[in-house]
């Protein structure tokens, strides 16, 4: 994946195995989404199990089952989810098409996104004194949508996220983790939950133009993730 192409805002690609059957989400025009979770191999022995969003459509073209590997060209998206009670940020990757398998020619996860700065970085430290800095970064789409993809920078580059302005147009590549945490519920009650968000290997600032992003704590869009 390159940035030659200006147009091109949000693009992932992902090799992986199929670990769950695909599950029927939301319907929108008689048309059904499915979602189901890919196995991703980082270069390390761990691996990200990622959620992917397609088409019926196109699950007719391929049928897919536990166990396969499947290759994927499509988009990092966002949508709000009530979830007891609360408006929860949903992410999932969702399928533009599926291609032959690369035999491992490319990096079975990469994405590249163009975005804005919509909050305010928070950067922290480790215990063992790593750098880490949080972004969330707005993606325009068709139909005046937009997605909201946190992302996670490291060392040097966390030092450069945390003096960027909201607003800030920028590019970022990377690839997609899954990270489990503990969620304290009460002083009894923790859950494990999973996280999902873009580990930064480039940043690229970009010239600014009239887009304006607003506090994504009021913007986030509450669609589902359809086309």
């Amino acid at each position: 994946m390159t940035s030659e192409d200006q147009t091109i805002t949000n693009r992932v690609h992902l090799a992986g195995e199929i670990v769950t059957e695909p599950k029927l989400t939301h319907e929108i025009c008689s048309e059904g989404f499915y979602e189901f979770f890919v196995s991703v191999p980082r270069l390390s022995d761990q691996r990200d199990v990622i959620p992917v969003t397609a088409a019926e459509r196109l699950l007719c073209d391929r049928q897919i089952k536990v166990g396969d590997n499947i290759c994927i060209e499509g988009q990092f998206r966002s949508y709000n989810k009530m979830v007891e009670g609360r408006s929860k940020l949903m992410l999932t990757v969702f399928v533009k098409e599926f291609i032959d398998d690369d035999n491992g020619t490319v990096n079975p996860n990469s994405v590249e996104l163009t975005g804005y700065v919509c909050k305010d970085p928070i950067y922290r430290t480790t215990p063992l004194s790593r750098e880490i800095c949080d972004l969330l970064i707005a993606v325009n789409r068709a139909f005046n949508k937009s997605d909201y993809i946190p992302c996670i920078s490291w060392g040097r580059n966390a030092r450069y996220c945390r003096t960027l302005a909201v607003g800030t147009k920028l590019r970022v590549a990377g690839r997609i983790q899954s990270r489990n945490y503990v969620k304290k519920l009460s002083d009894e009650l923790s859950e494990t939950r999973t996280a999902y968000e873009i580990s930064v290997g480039r940043i690229e600032l970009l010239p600014s133009d009239f887009h304006a992003v607003n506090d994504c704590a009021a913007t986030v869009n509450n669609e589902d993730p359809e086309e």
